[in-house]
């Protein structure tokens, strides 16, 4: 095992990270309420692009630091590799910020980019839409509500609480892995009504 990276503080720990996802949450709560229109020199929707992939590598590194922990037990590799998740995290959030900003909503199915779906565009995509909005407002419900969970998994692991961090771990693994999956997917749906 490692050495704690960081003295155990849990009363500051439990402010900073409460008042960080508190921010996050209310912040991109309101994102839908407003929209900047900027002349930008590029498609906006670029953004949309970088936040799957940095979802789909969250991914591909969330399964490595599982791995390399429980086959190797890579404790050091391991952490490195949960610390880039992390920085990911904040890259997305950025990006995430930017294209709700700067792009907008786009709506599944409005294949003529008016801002409606019409019956025509109903009847076109089907029940590709149930599909679509089941898997975006599960992705959305767990975006929202795990921060937390891993800022305490990542901070029980930096303070070389190894139970604490690994029971939190089983629960907050599997749930940023399929937010981090559901990302570049709910992305390959959306993007065909980005206008």
């Amino acid at each position: 095992m490692l050495e704690a990276s960081i003295k155990k503080n849990d009363k500051q720990a439990n402010w900073v990270i409460g008042i960080f996802s508190v921010v996050v949450f209310v912040v991109v709560a309101f994102l839908s309420k407003y929209k900047l229109t900027l002349n930008l020199s590029f498609n906006v929707h670029l953004f949309a692009t970088i936040n799957a992939f940095i979802n789909a590598c969250t991914a591909c590194l969330l399964v490595a630091a599982l791995l390399v922990v429980r086959v190797s037990k890579n404790f050091f590799l391991h952490k490195r590799l949960m610390i880039t998740c992390l920085v990911f995290s904040i890259i997305f959030l950025v990006s995430y910020i930017a294209h709700h900003l700067l792009g907008g909503e786009a709506k599944f199915g409005d294949a003529n980019h008016d801002g409606f779906v019409s019956a025509d565009e109903l009847l076109a995509v089907g029940n590709t839409r149930f599909i679509y909005y089941t898997i975006l407002v599960t992705h959305i419900f767990l975006a929202t509500t795990i921060l937390p969970f891993i800022l305490f998994t990542a901070y029980r692991g930096l303070t070389g609480e190894y139970p604490k961090h690994k029971k939190l771990a089983r629960i907050t693994w599997p749930l940023w892995f399929y937010v981090a999956v559901t990302g570049p997917v709910i992305y390959f749906m959306i993007s065909p009504y980005y206008h």
